[in-house]
């Protein structure tokens, strides 16, 4: 089957929330709001990894005392022979969309390491959700033009709510005067993709994933992993699927919060490939709702792989889809 995603892509571009692609720079000013696990973690990474792509990180957090904290920290990463990281500032409120990329780190629930079981990640959205919200609206005051990016969860469905929020006027109403879809961007698939390669490297019945796997869809529940594109084993996918979908719980059970790996693996290590234009896992939007898949930045605008699809993985694909769809 033809890799439907591509034309669904292709069909989004025609949306009244496009607006052409973004413009591509050599070095790209980061504005980074909240430094809780996450956002101290990417922030780090970013600071470690960014020296070529990031010419300013940006830092912001409302609490008294933790922005300072960690500009005195970031800025004291250095290594002997040069200096070759990003400088670290600290940006209030008011001009925290005075970037090119803001990424929104903020939540206003992270479960504790005593939730051991389930998907959190939808009552976190019904918390979240009005907070994005807030930070979309400013967009749109501001005339926002940069890179809107959602690391918090559930990162597809508040990239659809930054979207459609950024775009309503004062009563409600959509007039597609805010955000662009190109603009909106999430980080959620990086660290699904770099558990399945956790699990595969451990089980040989998931080797193949190494190779000739992918990962589909939202950081959480509606998550695909095939293990393989050329030789698709229904079976062994789900199994695969549902060990990378619980490794959170894993961590919680050592007595952890699962916060490090997704900070780097879907945070720092995709952003940067994402602006230096490169493969990468990060969610795009696709025929209506945001979808994970990988993907990279190019002159025209987004591309993501053209491939045939097995029938079982296509239909598994467009059921993800229809259920983001169904999420307000």
């Amino acid at each position: 089957m033809q890799y439907d995603l591509y034309k669904n892509l292709e069909i989004s571009a025609k949306s009244p929330f496009f607006s052409g692609p973004l413009p591509r720079r050599e070095q790209y000013r980061v504005h980074l709001l909240a430094l809780g696990d996450v956002g101290s973690t990417l922030a780090t990474g970013l600071r470690l990894l960014g020296g070529d792509t990031i010419s300013t990180l940006g830092i912001c957090d409302v609490r008294e005392g933790v922005p300072q904290r960690w500009a005195f920290e970031l800025n004291q990463i250095s290594a002997c022979g040069g200096d070759r990281f990003p400088p670290v500032e600290i940006v209030d409120i008011d001009h925290i969309l005075e970037c090119d990329v803001f990424l929104f780190c903020a939540s206003r629930f992270v479960p504790d390491t005593a939730v051991k079981s389930g998907d959190v990640r939808m009552a976190q959205y019904e918390l979240n959700r009005p907070l994005v919200a807030g930070y979309a609206r400013m967009a749109r005051e501001k005339h926002f033009r940069g890179m809107f990016c959602v690391v918090s969860d559930p990162v597809d469905q508040l990239c659809r709510a930054a979207l459609l929020e950024s775009n309503r006027n004062e009563a409600g109403e959509l007039d597609y005067k805010g955000l662009s879809a190109v603009q909106v961007r999430g980080f959620g698939l990086g660290v699904m993709n770099a558990r399945a390669l956790y699990y595969a490297r451990r089980d040989p019945r998931f080797a193949s994933y190494l190779t000739e796997g992918r990962a589909f869809g939202p950081h959480g529940e509606g998550l695909i992993i095939a293990n393989s594109i050329c030789n698709y084993d229904d079976k062994l996918s789900r199994e695969l699927t549902e060990l990378t979908k619980k490794a959170n719980l894993e961590m919680r059970g050592l007595g952890y919060k699962p916060y490090v790996a997704p900070a780097l693996s879907s945070g720092a290590l995709s952003l940067l490939a994402c602006l230096r234009g490169e493969w990468q896992y990060s969610s795009v939007f696709l025929d209506g709702v945001f979808f994970g898949i990988k993907n990279r930045l190019a002159a025209g605008g987004c591309e993501v792989e053209k491939m045939d699809l097995p029938e079982e993985l296509a239909e598994r694909i467009q059921e993800t889809i229809e259920m983001l769809k169904g999420i307000e």
